[in-house]
């Protein structure tokens, strides 16, 4: 005789809401509709499961390297290849407290997305901690989401200003099974976000709160509770005007331009071509420092202003030949050059010997430290540089094996 297992109630559907009145989903009038419904899902289970139900697919592209696809996912890019479903997206939904009962089975019942685990990111600001916060974290999977696809699904919802609109996304993450991740600066909103995911049984996690709480205990003062970009709070500072200048600063130093001005730099990037430099440069001017980046050639003598300017603000970037000629392949079809000058651009044998006559230089300005961005995020490079960069001015010992990072 099989002795049944009877599996112990959902909490969702016995205990009492203790969430504040503005809070509470409006509940039919009768009781008995969600223990049907969840009757009527197991008897129709068998017969739906094996035609209905959808194939999740990977949200990796068969065209990218193990090393390119870890690049982009750290770098919080997509990897293409997403699947339509025919739900549609939180950011359309109307916000409204109010259901009735004949949409009531709907809000309960959780419609997983076919292009992986959803994730929502939400925040009363930009939402540029959270999504930082999500990407580093998922960087830590990198093994399960890069060689088997991209399981997650992380959607950014920022902005999020009031509390109709944060419990229309929370009702939408209980229906897809979404993990909810926030960050909300006002403590009434971190609250709301709290007792409505407590509420609706959806998995979440305060990002900001804890560390806010952290520090006031620590320097004894109250926080503010006004998210980034508020009204109440004036962007225009000194640092912003520092960052616009170094922005400015930095684009027009691109690939080599205007060498004469390289003693303004405060980092000074010099790699091959494909290396990252453009976009590193524009990276750490975002940061407000003033970057600008030479190009090495190969029978191209790099500016005489270079070796004049003080060497500690130079770095080297370097990158592994096999990933190198995979980018400028990839490069190459974009701008669609074929035969010409660029005919070698890509070849094996010339990217060797690019990389070689940059190892020769680098090996003669031994103060240049050379990084190694095989694999690495912009971000990951950028924190490489502003720390040897800050150890430099404030003539710290830099304990390290060798001059490759």
């Amino acid at each position: 005789m099989i002795q049944q297992k009877i599996l112990p109630s959902s909490p969702r559907l016995v205990a009492a809401p203790t969430s504040p009145t503005n809070l509470l989903p409006k509940r039919s009038s009768s009781p008995s509709r969600l223990p049907k419904q969840d009757e009527a899902a197991d008897s129709t289970g068998d017969q739906t499961s094996g035609s209905t139900s959808p194939r999740i697919s990977p949200k990796a592209s068969p065209n990218l390297t193990r090393w390119s696809r870890a690049r982009a996912l750290r770098s919080g890019r997509g990897l293409s290849l997403r699947i339509k479903t025919p739900s549609s997206p939180v950011g359309d939904i109307t916000p409204s407290l109010s259901s009735d009962s004949s949409d009531s089975e709907e809000d309960t019942a959780v419609t997983p997305r076919a292009d992986g685990k959803p994730i929502y990111m939400v925040s009363d600001g930009t939402g540029w901690t959270a999504e930082h916060s999500v990407n580093t974290a998922l960087g830590q999977f990198e093994n399960w989401l890069v060689d088997r696809g991209c399981p997650i699904h992380p959607q950014l919802f920022s902005g999020v200003g009031d509390a109709d609109r944060l419990i229309e996304i929370i009702k939408q993450a209980a229906k897809e099974g979404a993990l909810v991740l926030y960050t909300l600066a006002d403590p009434s909103m971190a609250e709301s976000a709290k007792q409505a995911c407590k509420l609706w049984g959806v998995p979440s996690t305060d990002i900001l709160g804890p560390t806010i709480e952290a520090i006031a205990a620590h320097i004894g003062v109250a926080p503010s509770g006004i998210p980034r970009g508020a009204p109440g709070r004036n962007p225009l500072t000194e640092d912003y005007f520092k960052r616009i200048e170094a922005i400015e600063f930095t684009i027009k130093q691109d690939d080599g331009a205007l060498p004469q001005n390289l003693n303004r730099a405060h980092i000074v990037l010099v790699g091959v071509s494909r290396t990252g430099k453009t976009p590193l440069s524009i990276y750490l001017a975002q940061k407000g420092y003033k970057v600008a980046n030479v190009p090495i050639v190969v029978g191209v003598d790099s500016p005489k202003s270079l070796f004049d300017i003080n060497q500690e603000k130079i770095f080297g970037l370097t990158i592994n030949p096999a990933a190198l000629q995979t980018i400028r392949k990839a490069r190459t079809k974009t701008l669609g050059l074929k035969g010409g000058m660029m005919s070698n651009y890509s070849d094996m044998e010339h990217v060797r010997e690019e990389l070689e006559f940059a190892k020769k230089i680098f090996a003669r300005n031994p103060v240049w430290p050379v990084i190694e961005i095989t694999g690495k995020a912009i971000e990951e490079t950028a924190a490489v540089i502003v720390r040897i960069y800050h150890d430099r001015k404030k003539k710290r010992f830099l304990p390290h094996i060798s001059k490759r990072y």
